[in-house]
């Protein structure tokens, strides 16, 4: 094979990885619903950021907030996402209107 269609290949490697690491960056603020538990139970965010929970499991869920402090999700089918943008500080919590046992909790700071 041609060395520079090697290193050429080997770069796209090297910084392609990179780059794909740098776009995966933002599934910190990330949610699973697996096994009738968020997972992680507690996420902390700062200000601003939008959290997605998804749905893992093949019973669907609801992410509703406790207090009314954002707008609930509808039923979440396997592989459903709901996305919220928290923009002020506190504690956010949460469950599933289905499940009741389902809790977390979101803190912005």
């Amino acid at each position: 094979m041609n060395r520079r269609i090697v290193h050429a290949a080997c770069a796209l490697l090297v910084f392609g990885g990179g780059l794909a690491a740098a776009a995966a960056a933002p599934a910190a603020n990330r949610i699973e619903i697996r096994n009738f538990m968020f997972m992680p139970k507690t996420l902390t965010v700062p200000v601003g950021a939008e959290v997605t929970w998804i749905n893992r499991d093949e019973e669907p869920h609801t992410v509703v907030s406790a207090n009314g402090q954002f707008a609930p999700s509808k039923a979440l089918d396997s592989n459903d996402r709901y996305v919220t943008r928290f923009s002020k500080p506190g504690t956010y919590t949460y469950y599933c209107t289905v499940h009741p046992f389902m809790t977390g909790t979101v803190v912005v700071k």
